[in-house]
């Protein structure tokens, strides 16, 4: 609602003492204050109502006038009944800092004149949000793309007097009306993660106790909060009217729809992504990897010398108890949009697999604070993650199944948010990470399989033996000690063992195809 339209609503009689040139400015809402500095108590757009109890000298309007002009208020309303005119130096100050003066009439109530202007901005913004977002809905779910939530945004925080934001759960800010203050997007994320109930405001981060935000979810029936997005406006909801309740409804109607619109998972580039990603998880020709690399952007000259330093990362992720494969491919995606602008992200059985061009520094410790960050809106679940160290186009298979093993000792950890990077992995993982699927279940079943067959038939834990006395480097007393066994017990086992797999275990040689084999296992 603009200034000009008060002079509209003649059962006010509001007359303007100064500003006459400033009445295309908007009012957000009234407040009324005898205050003689109530600027902490104010947010911007408002129109403020005084009866001047703080003048207590002409120098008083000076302070008073300039604490409205910081707060960002649109207009000043004022009325003295004790001498019914506006004192001279009030004016005079509004006149030097630009600020719209209207006289209110004696007779005139400043409830009713609150009561009067509120009626006609809850209408006015109720009709006038009603059609915006009626149009946004109809681009946005047509054969052409919408122009993205700004313009509603704007319209919301500018016109309309709701400062608001669209935020994703890791605390990326994906469209706003303003510029956010810095660092309140984690608080407001966090905030949205950890609420027991929505809509609810969150208050005193910003600006002491003053600082409010109301959050709103964008698909709370059908998306966990961890997968989902938010709405965040500046302000208490507790206090709106329903008009305004029924607006951020709307809003996020709107904003789901959006979300929607950019799942990029039935999007031609989402398909190659896809298909990337089972190629190299099933061990795909290269013929048929690289020119995918090529249409992702993942590799730009397949012919090029990548230097050193220079390779991709792969991040194996998977949840437990909360998450569709989807809604995962998207908290990932999420994650790692905080570290690069563009993984390439699929699903394989119950992983998500991603890709990504190497960054310059380790991107371990900034996924675990993402994931950590995220916890809280997992619920009774958890989510793992694992990460590889810099590959060669050539070695993607060898950093996948590297992040695959990571994200798998992830899973023995108690922590819900637990990520392993590479650097935790031993020398022998990061081998064994390159070798075929074929070689490796080849090489378990060869070595392993005989073992396991007579433990089921004779229950004679060769298994376990086998792994006590490689762990003990071969010594018979100390593996005695371990399996509670007598030494002689321990050496018939490992002689039966020698003659089930043909391996002899005195021999360096076949103690490492032992070790790798229960590795691997």
């Amino acid at each position: 609602m603009r200034l000009s339209a008060l002079l509209e609503m003649t059962e006010l009689g509001l007359s303007p003492v100064t500003g006459h040139d400033e009445l295309d400015r908007t009012i957000r809402w009234v407040v009324t204050t005898d205050l003689l500095d109530p600027g902490r108590y104010l947010s911007g757009g408002e129109l403020v109502l005084t009866g001047l109890v703080w003048r207590q000298s002409p120098d008083d309007s000076e302070r008073f006038v300039r604490s409205l002009v910081n707060a960002g208020v649109s207009a000043l309303g004022a009325g003295d009944t004790r001498w019914g005119e506006i004192p001279e130096d009030l004016a005079e100050a509004c006149r030097r800092h630009r600020m719209p003066l209207f006289h209110v009439p004696e007779a005139l109530s400043f409830a009713e004149v609150t009561e009067h202007i509120v009626r006609r901005l809850s209408t006015a913004r109720a009709y006038d949000m009603t059609a915006v977002l009626d149009r946004h809905r109809r681009l946005v779910e047509g054969a052409t793309a919408g122009a993205g939530l700004d313009p509603v945004l704007r319209l919301l925080g500018h016109d309309l007097g709701m400062p608001c934001w669209v935020l994703t759960p890791a605390g990326r800010v994906v469209a706003g009306s303003h510029p956010l203050p810095e660092g309140l997007a984690p608080l407001l994320a966090r905030g949205f993660l950890t609420a027991k109930r929505m809509p609810c405001t969150l208050r005193g981060i910003e600006r002491g106790e003053a600082g409010r935000y109301s959050v709103f979810p964008v698909d709370e029936q059908t998306t966990p909060r961890v997968a989902d997005w938010f709405l965040a406006f500046q302000g208490s909801a507790e206090d709106w009217p329903e008009e305004r309740r029924a607006l951020a409804g709307e809003l996020a109607a709107v904003v789901a729809l959006e979300r929607a619109r950019l799942d990029d998972r039935l999007s031609p580039e989402g398909r190659i992504a896809q298909e990337l990603v089972q190629l190299v998880v099933s061990e795909g020709r290269p013929s048929d990897i690289l020119p995918r690399l090529q249409v992702t952007g993942l590799v730009t000259d397949l012919g090029a010398d990548p230097g050193p330093g220079r390779g991709f990362v792969a991040v194996a992720a998977a949840a437990h108890d909360g998450l569709r494969p989807g809604e995962l491919r998207a908290v990932v995606k999420e994650i790692l949009s905080l570290s690069c602008a563009s993984p390439v992200v699929g699903v394989a059985a119950d992983e998500v697999i991603a890709l990504l061009p190497a960054p310059e520094t380790d991107i371990t410790a900034g996924v675990r604070e993402a994931v950590r960050a995220l916890a809280p809106g997992l619920g009774s679940g958890r989510l793992t993650v694992g990460v590889s160290g810099i590959a060669p186009v050539d070695g993607l298979r060898g950093a996948v199944e590297e992040a695959r093993y990571a994200r798998r000792m992830a899973e023995g950890r108690a922590e819900p948010d637990a990520v392993v990077g590479h650097d935790e992995l031993a020398t022998h993982v990061l081998l064994l990470a390159s070798v075929p699927d074929d070689v490796r279940h080849m090489f378990r079943v060869r070595l392993l399989d005989p073992l396991r067959g007579y433990d089921q038939v004779h229950r004679a834990d060769l298994v376990r033996t086998l792994e006590a006395f490689l762990q003990v480097s071969g010594s018979w007393t100390k593996c005695a000690e371990i399996l509670h066994v007598h030494v002689n017990t321990l050496r018939y086992r490992i002689q039966r063992i020698q003659d089930l797999t043909g391996r002899d275990l005195s021999r360096l040689e076949d103690r490492v195809d032992f070790f790798l084999a229960l590795r691997l296992g």
